[in-house]
């Protein structure tokens, strides 16, 4: 049951929760999260700018301050935000500052919006964490930001990694990340 909410978000029922990630190119954090277990649906599109209702083209020059960002419907019995975290530091390198791999530009940074004092709470806590782990050689660059408002990217944007599997994007950049996330959780990859 798809119900609307008062601030133009959706859920799919009373107990699904929101989050709402950037890390690089949306179609490859859409991929990503579609496979995790119990996420119920995961929307590209555009957060944190200044500009209402961009356009990709906009969003792509820089110039409105939006991150391609996913907005993630999940079952909190089923999978928890901090686990929802966990797959987000694994799925993209967090040390780079507006970059993934060959997307670079502000649009592509790697952030967080917080729709809760918790959410923000454990997105601080997970960031001071990996800092002090040494995992990077480099500082975790990530955003924290509060949850302020969210467009949803044009159509063919959206599902594009399932679409569009033959494409050169697809194959390249996409299809390893999935692999990868495949054997790092698979006790969190639906069947």
């Amino acid at each position: 049951m798809v119900k609307e909410r008062t601030n133009g978000e959706t859920a799919l029922s009373d107990t699904c929760e929101t989050a709402t990630l950037g890390a690089g190119c949306f179609w490859c954090v859409e991929a990503l999260f579609q496979i995790v277990e119990g996420v119920e649906s995961v929307v590209s599109g555009y957060s944190g700018g200044h500009v209402d209702h961009p356009t990709y083209e906009e969003v792509c020059s820089g110039s409105t301050g939006h991150a391609e960002v996913c907005q993630i419907t999940f079952d909190p019995r089923k999978i928890s935000y901090g686990e929802l975290l966990t797959v987000f530091w694994q799925l993209h390198d967090p040390t780079t500052l507006n970059r993934q791999g060959a997307d670079v530009g502000t649009q592509y940074r790697s952030v967080i919006f917080y729709h809760n004092e918790e959410q923000k709470r454990l997105a601080e806590q997970h960031k001071k964490e990996l800092d002090a782990s040494g995992r990077w050689n480099q500082p975790v660059v990530t955003e924290i930001s509060p949850y302020k408002t969210f467009y949803p990217a044009e159509e063919y944007h959206h599902n594009y990694y399932n679409l569009n599997r033959g494409q050169p994007y697809s194959a390249v950049v996409i299809q390893p990340k999935v692999e990868k996330l495949k054997k790092a959780f698979k006790d969190k990859v639906k069947a």
